[in-house]
């Protein structure tokens, strides 16, 4: 199996390879931030509740997290590339079986099917980062990548906003159709194989697992992964949620909506763009270290807006944008931490991490959505804040841990 091999591949450090890795990570946010503006609209056509809509949200994550279990082991053992393509194959299925969906049922199934497909390029994409580039200059690699993936959290929402008013909800899909097929047809015909050592020993449950536990057994790692599962918590469920809040509680149309969820992927994109420039300077728990305050500060001004202001949705958007850029700066780098230790087993580390991150997001955001039925805006503003505050707390309660793993936070 060559590494980088063939006249016409993307070579390492080329901006062609940067931008199509990152069109691979957009994957995620296309598949959400599109269809978000549309979910009251959905609830009305199919008769249905907010929370029964929120399940296909939550399934596409569920689908994500159990896709992630597979891929990176395989892509261990088989090579990055035929594990990418079988991926994009399953997603293009997902998103034509979601676009005719007649039921919410089979909705929420097919938009499983969409999730375990989506896992694979963006799983892979990540473990050929670690493949390529360690420690501070992996964490620029992925922080670059999400400065050019940004564009696509910006322009769905606003996309998706007019897609629902024009057309209805499953132009959404029909527009994901149009967006991640050249994508594929790209990474089949120039993307490279990068796994320089493939694992040898037979494949089996039992071998994924103990790869798994590997990594689960290293503490630096479920820092860094504790971390990114609660940021990536409070990010989700203000996906989840705040069509129902901002929409039906505050009443903002569904292009007024995706407007203003744009704003909060500006933010993002900003956050992800000075951490690509801070870190050759500051190393990886540098900007992080920045990042998880910025997430702090976010969900205590939000908690605190909404007491102080609950008819207001200003009071519960302008924290968000501070969320959304502490964001920016937590999730490229505490990938690239969390990665770091194993060069072996980087789809595995990538898989777990992401796995455990995808289903957190996934119960939390249901009970959340469920309960603003009862109580109004309140359960998102103290999800915000829980997260944010437990993103702290870690971060600092593991500074004599991480110090002891130099490697870890290397600058070059």
């Amino acid at each position: 199996m060559s590494f980088l091999s063939g006249r016409s591949l993307l070579k390492p450090e080329s901006r062609g390879m940067t931008v199509l890795l990152a069109f691979m990570t957009a994957m995620g946010p296309i598949s959400t931030d599109l269809y978000v503006p549309a979910l009251p609209q959905l609830a009305a056509e199919m008769a249905t509740t907010p929370a029964r809509v929120q399940w296909t949200l939550s399934s596409y994550l569920a689908g994500f997290a159990i896709g992630q279990l597979i891929y990176g082991p395989l892509s261990d053992k088989y090579g990055r590339k035929p594990l990418l393509l079988a991926g994009f194959a399953a997603y293009l299925l997902g998103t034509a079986l979601s676009a005719v969906a007649n039921s919410i049922e089979f909705l929420t199934l097919s938009r499983m099917l969409q999730g375990i497909g989506g896992a694979g390029p963006i799983i892979i994409a990540r473990a050929i980062v670690r493949d390529m580039y360690e420690g501070a200059r992996a964490g620029r690699q992925l922080s670059l990548m999400s400065t050019i993936m940004g564009v696509a959290p910006i322009a769905s929402p606003v996309l998706g906003g007019f897609l629902a008013v024009w057309f209805g909800w499953r132009a959404s899909f029909v527009a994901m159709l149009a967006m991640v097929g050249p994508i594929a047809f790209l990474a089949l015909l120039f993307m490279p194989e990068t796994l320089r050592q493939p694992q040898t020993g037979p494949i089996s449950v039992r071998a994924i697992g103990a790869s798994f536990a590997v990594v689960a057994r290293h503490r630096v790692w479920r820092v860094y992964a504790s971390i990114m599962a609660m940021s990536h918590t409070g990010l989700f469920t203000f996906v989840a949620a705040s069509p129902f809040v901002l929409q039906s509680v505050y009443g903002l149309t569904p292009v007024d909506f995706g407007a203003g969820f744009s704003l909060c992927s500006v933010a993002f994109v900003s956050g992800a763009y000075v951490g690509s420039r801070l870190v050759t300077r500051r190393g990886i728990d540098g900007v992080v270290s920045q990042g998880v305050a910025c997430l702090a500060l976010g969900g205590l001004l939000q908690l605190l807006g909404y007491l102080a202001f609950p008819n207001s949705a200003l009071a519960l958007f302008i924290p968000e944008l501070v969320y959304f850029y502490g964001i920016g700066y937590v999730l490229p780098h505490s990938i690239a931490g969390a990665l770091s230790p194993f060069p072996e087993r980087a789809g595995a580390a990538t898989s777990l991490q992401g796995s455990l991150q995808m289903m957190f997001s996934a119960a939390v955001g249901i009970l959340v959505v469920a309960l603003i039925a009862s109580y109004g805006p309140l359960p998102l503003a103290l999800t915000t804040f829980f997260m944010g505050a437990g993103t702290w707390i870690v971060f600092r309660m593991s500074e004599r841990l991480r110090a002891e793993n130099r490697p870890l936070t290397r600058r070059f």
